[in-house]
């Protein structure tokens, strides 16, 4: 197979865009606006606006068409590491396999349930499960296994309802496996696009093979697994074209599968042990450009859901929920056991340097006082709104008529569980306004009588 990133196209595209018209630039973003999405060379001409007023135009954009989609929710999930072992060689991973001072840990299942049990007691409704490649300690069979042990743990307050994958490629059987366990997305990020400069940051091991890991969401797609999740880890190389041949990738799905990604992710390189290159990325992307191009990716692809993990620090996180940011990490811990441990001896191990180490309480705290709904919300899975059928909500903006109704229904159940009486009157405030920022009035009353049954005891309720 051929790569199917347009790598002449781009370059000549960055080259045709240096210098387009204002004008132009203001009918994009009015595009943008529109939920049509964005064409690449329209996404190329926004990248390299350097017009300070019209880049501000474009976060406030880029926050519209968030609102337009989503709503004022954001929603909230954590990650749960399962290994530190890896058989891959990623220059910039504290879990690279050369890395010999990093500790190295696979979870039994009972280090499972109890790191399941603490995030369950968190509040945390959704995990995003984390593992390094090493298919000899931790392959398929017990990744199986401890899907079946998150989704089996209990506590007193309910638990996990939400397991979604970030792990190495499979074969279609391998994913057909990780599909019948009961997932959420499976992720998988590209981490760079520009095979020169893959070649170089990953010279050993499976994850070698550029190809191999570009048609992994393909092999998922045609596996059954219609959620799928992509990435780029920005600062490896030029971040304008990494983020048009993210664009590539999405229209990739949209032409094969007609479903594009349901998340998209941007992680930045963050310094992680022993590894020289985390600490001077060889393309460090500054704040401006990092809130430009999350921004230019909300308007380029209006229906996915965005992710910024807890690598960036909490200020700078706050600043970037209002230019289309709509799902957060909160509380992560990078390394295994990390949740469940009494000292902080992995801190060191850990896949790379936490920005944001906030806890959950602090983070929904601060995103209250934004004016933003903390959404514990799983409900599309569980009722089989995913692939097209999400795409068909989602992409006219109508997906707001779940996802704000279940976000303050998950918001109350925090609130009655979780929450300190400093964030109750705050959150029963937001809880108000936004019920009644709902237009359908059927749903507004149906809304408000399940937050009625909340409050008497019900719990787990969803559209």
């Amino acid at each position: 197979m051929d790569s199917f990133i347009p790598v002449e196209k781009i370059n000549t595209l960055l080259k045709r865009t240096r210098d387009v018209p204002l004008r132009d630039i203001n009918s994009i973003i009015q595009k943008g606006i529109s939920l049509k999405g964005l064409e690449l060379e329209e996404a190329a001409a926004l990248l390299q606006c350097t017009d300070k007023e019209k880049v501000n135009e474009i976060y406030c954009a880029a926050g519209s068409v968030k609102e337009s989609v989503y709503g004022k929710r954001l929603v909230l999930f954590a990650p749960l590491y399962l290994s530190s072992t890896c058989i891959n060689s990623c220059l910039y991973c504290g879990f690279r396999r050369e890395n010999r001072v990093a500790e190295r840990n696979v979870l039994t299942y009972e280090e499972v349930a109890l790191e399941t049990e603490v995030l369950i007691r968190d509040g945390h409704k959704r995990l995003l499960l984390v593992a390094g490649e090493d298919p000899a300690r931790c392959g398929i069979d017990y990744i199986e296994r401890a899907i079946e042990v998150i989704y089996g743990t209990r506590t007193e307050v309910g638990g996990i309802k939400r397991v979604n994958i970030n792990v190495a490629p499979m074969s279609v059987k391998g994913f057909q496996r990780l599909k019948s366990t009961g997932i959420g997305t499976y992720q998988l990020f590209q981490e760079t696009y520009h095979q020169p400069t893959y070649r170089r940051f990953h010279p050993a091991g499976p994850k070698s093979d550029y190809i191999t890991r570009l048609f992994a969401l393909d092999c998922a797609q045609e596996a059954g697994i219609d959620d799928v999740g992509m990435g780029v880890l920005f600062g490896l190389y030029d971040y304008r074209f990494e983020t048009l041949a993210l664009l590539c990738h999405v229209r990739h799905l949209e032409g094969e599968f007609g479903v594009g990604p349901h998340t998209i992710s941007v992680p930045r390189i963050e310094p992680a042990s022993n590894s020289p290159i985390s600490k001077h990325p060889p393309y460090k992307v500054s704040d401006e450009s990092f809130k430009k191009l999350v921004a230019i990716l909300r308007l380029a692809v209006p229906y996915t859901g965005m992710i910024l993990s807890t690598r960036e620090d909490a200020i700078f996180r706050d600043e970037l929920l209002n230019i289309g940011i709509s799902q957060i990490s909160a509380n992560s811990k990078t390394y295994p056991g990390g949740y469940s441990r009494k000292d902080n001896s992995g801190n060191s191990s850990g896949q790379f340097l936490l920005g944001d180490k906030r806890t959950t309480s602090e983070v929904i705290n601060d995103i209250s006082r934004h004016g933003f709904t903390p959404s514990f919300c799983t409900a599309c899975y569980r009722v089989g709104r995913t692939g097209r059928e999400f795409m068909d909500y989602a992409k006219p903006g109508q997906i707001q008529r779940f996802c704000l109704p279940n976000s303050l229904l998950t918001f109350k159940e925090y609130l009655l569980d979780f929450g300190a009486d400093n964030l109750q009157k705050a959150g029963e405030a937001i809880i108000r306004e936004q019920l009644a920022s709902i237009k359908d009035q059927k749903i507004r009353s149906a809304t408000k009588k399940k937050l009625k049954e909340v409050e008497e005891g019900g719990r787990d309720m969803y559209f």
